[in-house]
């Protein structure tokens, strides 16, 4: 609560004026600095009291009820949950503290400090919080924040376009942990972390790998695993204490620790855990291989992340739980340094050339040039998935606006609407002013608009096979239809309609279950 009423005071008071330019700088150092090192300062203290047991479960109210399901306002204080929370909070504070020289008289400066306090308290909750749904509330405003601060010079359009695409790609992951509370929900009457992990033994092997899968996804994504490792290079256009909190420091280790609190849920399916081996081992082998060859510093930094990540997850997949926990620890400080210290670094090598890459890299041009593009990883997974949706976009809309608006007299765009209510006007009114035809001719409302298009049906019918005769019209009616209905057979085979075939197949078949 503390770093988000910092955040709230910093909205407040510059919203309404009161903060603004250089003069206001020192207010909003403070609150920020205030929330997040109180918030700190009780964790530890807490940490301190309650080691090495920990604190059991403080529920605070109801969130909602359904039934016999409950979701309510829970906090967990185990030993691990302490240790995380106390680590991120000395992170974000030190990271506070250091964008106060570094963010000095940037046009954004109160808007960076009110989404770095916003974060904070998305990071805290997400680790403190005691059922899947409280934690991904957290989950999501860390995200919003993440795509904020990438676009924060939002007149440069790279930025906004990678802010972009790093949200959309987060989405992913978080389809999958929507999906999991839903099952948890389903199967387990509740989405609580201790009764998700103490009810995993009761579920039939398919339906804890389904859930361990789900949860792995959202781990995943959040946490840059392959194939989703090519959104951290473009997380890097924020500012540089951004990067080192978000991607080095805390939120890129949010899905480790995702992993690490169900560790019961994994154990109960072994593909599973074997898939986390997989994942980590290609993330470290991809995210070593793109390393070699980058040349800014900032993008070696958080390739060699992507790296320790993977092993973190192998180190899961493994069932080495502690080696994991510490690991995570242990890299959150190191990574976060290195990224704070970079522009000292850029500044201190000004004018020394970038080290050239291994000889061995430069004497085989394909494996250097692999590296150099970072595997093609972005474009392959645009052509496979992108631009299928895409399409099937254009298809929908063009069906939308030339088949299914005129059909029910609702056009798309407003102005066009604005339009017809206009004219609906004028028509009570017995104006008209529009139209000089005869309006019994052409019907009114829908019965008049159905018999005045069945007419029209009839009579092109009747004159193109009856009177005109039923020879070459209808042959060449045939061919036309034949042709259409191959063009139809080929769309339908496209990818993007047989992804769409694949998912509705898959969404009937988990409603059915």
């Amino acid at each position: 609560m503390l770093p988000l009423l910092s955040a709230l005071a910093i909205g407040a008071l510059q919203f309404g004026g009161a903060l603004s330019g250089d003069a206001g700088e020192k207010v909003t150092a403070r609150l920020a600095l205030l929330g997040i090192g109180a918030a700190t300062l009780l964790v530890l203290a807490l940490a301190w009291n309650a080691w090495p047991a920990g604190l059991d479960a403080q529920a605070y109210g109801d969130w909602l009820r359904l039934g016999k399901i409950s979701v309510g306002l829970d906090l967990a204080g185990d030993r691990f949950r302490l240790a995380v929370a106390g680590v991120f909070g000395i992170l974000l504070w030190v990271t506070l503290r250091f964008s106060v020289n570094y963010m000095h008289r940037e046009a954004g400066f109160h808007r960076f400090f009110f989404l770095l306090s916003l974060f904070s308290a998305a990071m805290l909750l997400l680790v403190l919080a005691g059922n899947a749904l409280l934690t991904f509330v957290g989950w999501e405003l860390a995200g919003l924040c993440s795509y904020l601060l990438i676009g924060y010079a939002y007149d440069r359009p790279i930025a906004t376009a990678n802010a972009l695409r790093v949200f959309v790609t987060n989405r992913i992951g978080d389809a999958g942990f929507v999906l999991a509370i839903g099952l948890s929900l389903a199967w387990l009457e509740s989405c609580d972390w201790r009764a998700i992990n103490d009810g995993a033994a009761d579920l039939e092997k398919g339906d804890a790998l389904l859930l361990a899968t789900c949860f792995a996804l959202a781990a995943s994504v959040k946490s840059a695993q392959f194939p989703f490792t090519f959104w951290l290079g473009r997380a890097m256009e924020g500012p540089t204490p951004s990067s080192a909190i978000f991607y080095g420091g805390v939120m890129t280790h949010a899905g480790v620790f995702l992993l690490i609190q169900l560790q019961p849920l994994f154990e109960q399916a072994s593909q599973a855990m074997a898939l986390l081996i997989e994942v980590g081992a290609l993330t470290a082998l991809y995210g070593y291989w793109v390393g070699l060859s980058q040349t800014d510093i900032k993008s070696s930094q958080i390739f060699a992340a992507a790296v320790q990540l993977g092993l973190m997850f192998v180190e899961c997949g493994l069932g080495w739980w502690t080696l994991a926990s510490w690991h995570l620890l242990a890299h959150a400080v190191v990574r976060c340094y290195l990224l704070l210290s970079a522009p000292s670094i850029l500044q201190a090598t000004a004018c020394r050339p970038t080290a050239p890459v291994p000889a061995w890299l430069a004497r085989r041009r394909w494996a250097f040039l692999v590296s150099l593009q970072r595997g093609w990883l972005e474009p392959a997974l645009e052509r496979l998935f992108v631009k299928p949706v895409r399409r099937l976009s254009e298809d929908l809309r063009f069906l939308d606006e030339h088949v299914i608006d005129p059909a029910l007299g609702a056009p798309a765009p407003a102005i066009r609407a604005i339009s017809s209510l206009a004219q609906w006007e004028e028509r009570k009114l017995g104006a008209n002013l529009d139209s000089d035809r005869d309006s019994f001719a052409y019907g009114s409302g829908l019965a008049g608009k159905l018999a005045q298009w069945s007419a029209a049906l009839l009579g092109w019918f009747e004159y193109r096979f009856i009177l005109r005769g039923i020879g070459g019209d209808s042959i060449r009616f045939g061919r036309r239809l034949g042709r259409a209905a191959n063009r139809f057979e080929k769309l339908l085979l496209s990818p993007r309609y047989l992804a769409l075939f694949v998912l509705i197949t898959l969404m009937v078949a988990l409603g059915y279950r």
